[in-house]
């Protein structure tokens, strides 16, 4: 592993405000901080964090894509410690600046390897073995996040750091994933809600994005793994002792609390 992901490692297990990679280190492109990302991942293992075992999709919205100054999707890995089900009970000190986002979660059935034809919202459908409702936990532990490049946000997960999943549905293929409405409620009020068709369209949009950029990267999307499709309603930062509920008109809801 390369000496430039350690101070990456260390940020991840004890977060603070990671001020970048100095010019020499920092990856030439996308492409290259993919690649640095690969070989995080192997590094958390090994740091304690368990198997890489989803990935995140982010700024797949236009409010996201605003919030962050980027017109494209990126993604980032999931780590097994990192997965909680159904409710979270958090520390805030545990981490630099946390936030959350109102998520659609899919998990896949089968492997999605390169083929002729790239993937889409269509014919993606078929790998997928259930969705649900979750939430991402991302953490802001840049020392300025803005002046970060996107690459270096890349290889560090982009902001990844925790998550919580609601129950599996099975029978999803008659859910009309665009028109759900998310919502985010902190301490009972309603802070932003969103639908669907936000996320790239519809939310396949963005999972055959992954499938491809991944495959373009020689890599692949593999059955049991789950993938966060990206946040339908804009990531809402959090105060010591806040409570959050995520509602999904059709998939259920999940919840955090972080105390103080």
């Amino acid at each position: 592993m390369r000496d430039s992901l350690r101070p990456l490692i260390e940020n991840r297990l004890r977060p603070g405000p990671w001020p970048g990679f100095v010019p020499n280190e920092q990856p030439q492109d996308e492409a290259e901080a993919y690649q640095l990302q690969f070989e995080l991942h192997s590094g958390l293992t090994k740091a304690g964090l368990g198997k890489h075992v989803g990935w995140k999709i982010g700024c797949t919205t236009p409010i996201m894509q605003k919030f962050m100054s980027i017109d494209h999707p990126c993604s980032g890995g999931v780590m097994e410690h990192s997965v909680h089900f159904d409710h979270l009970e958090g520390l805030y000190a545990n981490f630099n600046h946390v936030g959350v986002e109102c998520e659609i979660a899919v998990t896949l059935g089968q492997d999605l390897p390169p083929k002729s034809q790239h993937y889409d919202s269509q014919n993606i459908r078929s790998a997928i073995q259930s969705c649900r409702a979750a939430m991402e936990i991302v953490d802001d532990r840049y020392a300025d996040f803005r002046t970060l490049t996107t690459e270096s946000m890349i290889v560090d997960d982009f902001f990844q750091s925790a998550c919580v999943l609601g129950p599996e549905v099975a029978d999803w293929q008659n859910i009309d994933l665009a028109g759900l409405v998310g919502r985010t409620i902190v301490n009972g009020e309603e802070v932003g809600s969103g639908q669907g068709a936000d996320i790239m369209g519809h939310p396949l949009n963005a999972l055959a994005w992954l499938a491809n950029n991944l495959n373009d990267l020689g890599r692949q999307l593999k059955a049991g793994e789950f993938v966060l499709l990206g946040s339908m309603v804009e990531c809402q930062w959090l105060s010591p002792n806040d409570q959050i509920v995520m509602q999904n008109s059709e998939l259920g809801q999940i919840s955090a609390d972080f105390s103080k």
